[in-house]
C-alpha cells in the first residue's frame, strides 16, 4: 500500500516559491530521510502533508485526501518548540496534549497511563514528573517524540528531531524510532542533516523545492543528485559529516 502520494504539490509564500511540482510516492512502512539545502522546502513539505500551509496539488494519505485523513494517523515532532519554558507544567502533561492537541486541565487514569507508556517507549519514564523548564534539549526532544507516539500514529513526521541532542542522545533517538517502526509498521518521514542517519533509512528524499532524487540511499545520495541539490558534492558531504546545517 502507498502511505503517502503527492502529486504536483506547489507551495508559495508571497513571491517565494517554497515547493514546485513535487511528485512523490512513499510505500507503507518506509523510513524516509529528507535532506536538502537551506530553503529547500523540507519543513514546508511536512506542513503541507499535515494541512498546516495552503498548497496547490494533491496529497493523499493512505489513499485519502490529507484533509479527510483520520487525525489519529498522524504523529508530528516540529523543529521549533513554541512554548514558554517557564510554563508550570510537567513532561507527562505535555505528552498528554498529543491526545487532544490542547493542555489537559486534569489527567484521568486512562490519559495518565497512555502518557506514561509513551514516555517509557522512548526511554524517558524518569522525566514524567519533571517540570518542562528543567529539561535539557535532548530530554525535551524525547518528550516531544513521546507526545507524537502517544496515539500510535501510522504516519510519523519529524522535523530535525536530533537538533540540540548530543551524539549518544541522537543514537538513542534513532533506536527508539526504529523500534517503534518495527513494532507498529508505521511510515516515517524525517528531516535530517545527519549523513549517517540518511544512510540507515530505507529511502532518501533529496529536495530542493523540487524532488532531486528519491529512492534507496545508494541511489538518492549519488554525486549527481547531491550536486543538483547542493551545487557542490564536497560541500554537501561537509554539511553532514561536520554536523552543519543544510
Amino acid at each position: 500500500m502507498i502511505a503517502l502520494e503527492i502529486r504536483r504539490l506547489s507551495v508559495r509564500f508571497g513571491e517565494f516559491q517554497a515547493l514546485e511540482e513535487v511528485q512523490l510516492s512513499v510505500p507503507e512502512g518506509a523510513f524516509v530521510a529528507i535532506v536538502g539545502p537551506n530553503g529547500a522546502g523540507k519543513s514546508t513539505l511536512l506542513k503541507a502533508v499535515l494541512g498546516l500551509v495552503p498548497y496547490r496539488g494533491e496529497v493523499l494519505v493512505f489513499g485519502r485526501p490529507a484533509g479527510q485523513a483520520d487525525p489519529l494517523w498522524f504523529g508530528y515532532v516540529p523543529q521549533i518548540k513554541t512554548f514558554d519554558r517557564s510554563f508550570p507544567a510537567l513532561a507527562l502533561e505535555l505528552v498528554a496534549t498529543g491526545l487532544w492537541r490542547r493542555w489537559p486541565f486534569r489527567l484521568g487514569a486512562r490519559e495518565r497511563e497512555k502518557a506514561t507508556a509513551a514516555l517509557e517507549r522512548v526511554g524517558a519514564l524518569e522525566l514524567a514528573h519533571r517540570p518542562l523548564g528543567r529539561l535539557s534539549g535532548g530530554q525535551l526532544q524525547r518528550v516531544y517524540l513521546a507526545r507524537a507516539l502517544i496515539r500510535r500514529p501510522r504516519l510519523l513526521l519529524l522535523d530535525e528531531p536530533a537538533t540540540g541532542v548530543d551524539r549518544v542522545g541522537e543514537e538513542d533517538l534513532y533506536r527508539y524510532l526504529e523500534a517503534y517502526q518495527r513494532e507498529s509498521g508505521a511510515t516515517v518521514l524525517m528531516i535530517t542533516h545527519d549523513w549517517e542517519a540518511a544512510h540507515h533509512a530505507s529511502h532518501v528524499l533529496v529536495l530542493n523545492r523540487r524532488v532531486v532524487g528519491f529512492g534507496p540511499p545508494e541511489r538518492a545520495l549519488s554525486e549527481e543528485c547531491l550536486r543538483q541539490a547542493f551545487g557542490h558534492v564536497g560541500h554537501a558531504h561537509g554539511l553532514f559529516v561536520e554536523g552543519g546545517r543544510a
